[in-house]
């Protein structure tokens, strides 16, 4: 498969520029995804340096370069700690996630990422996990899809929809298409939004199948653990809740964003902060990927 097919890198330039990749560091790409960015990243790389990339899904990892200077993790990004000790890596000079979804993922039928393609709701990025999104709409109660909806979907009638759910089910009609689900849902969307508003019932699911915001609060806690002081972390989140996690983790060290003083009032916080305000893509690289909107990146060196 066409690697422009798969998966279009966001802000590569502008991640090359953050991560300051020297020749012979050592950094991690926590989202290989379609490799994009981890390809650059390897071009900029010595006999003497290394990258390790991480992927829960099959497919990415089947596709990934072979190089002595590349090693691709098949795992979620949450262990990244336990797989540096594993490979008896002390410190790395550079960890980057790009958290959006791959293109391979939204435009495989099978997959069950999208409104666009009657499939079923399986949205596990890792196939090998117990339970898909179907199941997810099959035994919930309505206090926890309301709250996935409300809070990652960030949809105002996430109430609404939960109990649409519930009803559903217990007046015996199967939700385990996306067709289904879409028809379900629909009526409680705006006309003028509703594709809009699809992809966030959509993205709360993805979310919540996929363990997301935990995955991420660790592997931001151990990218804290295994960089070395001077090395940095990017990360290019796609919606607000994500970013407002990785903001406050980059300015606090914590994910509540509380400002934490020693004895003598003097704030101690682990990152230097080098993005004030997050990178976006410009004009030109959202008309050539439209897909990039939303992406925000964000850069910390660590102290």
């Amino acid at each position: 498969m066409d690697e422009q097919v798969y998966h279009i890198p966001a802000l590569l330039p502008e991640v090359l520029e953050a991560l300051d990749v020297r020749p012979g560091g050592t950094y991690v790409d926590v989202t290989y995804g379609g490799g994009g960015h981890s390809n650059a990243i390897l071009e900029r790389l010595d006999a003497g340096g290394h990258l390790y990339s991480f992927d829960q899904d099959e497919d990415a990892v089947n596709r990934a370069v072979t190089d002595p200077r590349f090693t691709i993790v098949y795992s979620n990004f949450r262990y990244l700690k336990n797989f540096m000790r594993y490979y008896g890596v002390d410190g790395v000079d550079g960890v980057l996630a790009d958290l959006g979804v791959s293109f391979h993922h939204f435009d495989d039928s099978d997959r069950g990422f999208s409104f666009r393609f009657d499939s079923p709701l399986d949205m596990r990025m890792n196939r090998k996990s117990e339970h898909t999104a179907q199941w997810l709409l099959a035994n919930y109660d309505r206090d926890a899809l309301a709250r996935i909806f409300t809070l990652y979907g960030e949809l105002k009638q996430g109430r609404r929809i939960a109990d649409a759910i519930v009803k559903a089910r217990e007046s015996g009609e199967e939700i385990s298409t996306s067709s289904q689900l879409t028809e379900l849902v629909s009526r409680f969307l705006s006309p003028k939004k509703e594709k809009k508003e699809l992809a966030m019932v959509y993205q709360a699911l993805r979310i919540e199948v996929n363990h997301e915001m935990d995955a991420l609060e660790r592997m931001l806690t151990h990218a804290l653990e295994v960089l070395k002081p001077g090395g940095r972390l990017a990360v290019i989140t796609y919606h607000s809740l994500e970013d407002r996690m990785v903001k406050n983790f980059m300015k606090t060290g914590n994910f509540e964003g509380k400002v934490e003083k020693d004895f003598f009032g003097v704030v101690n916080t682990p990152f230097k902060v080098l993005t004030n305000k997050p990178i976006v893509p410009s004009d030109e690289e959202v008309e050539r990927n439209p897909r990039s909107r939303s992406a925000k990146l964000r850069v910390a060196q660590k102290k």
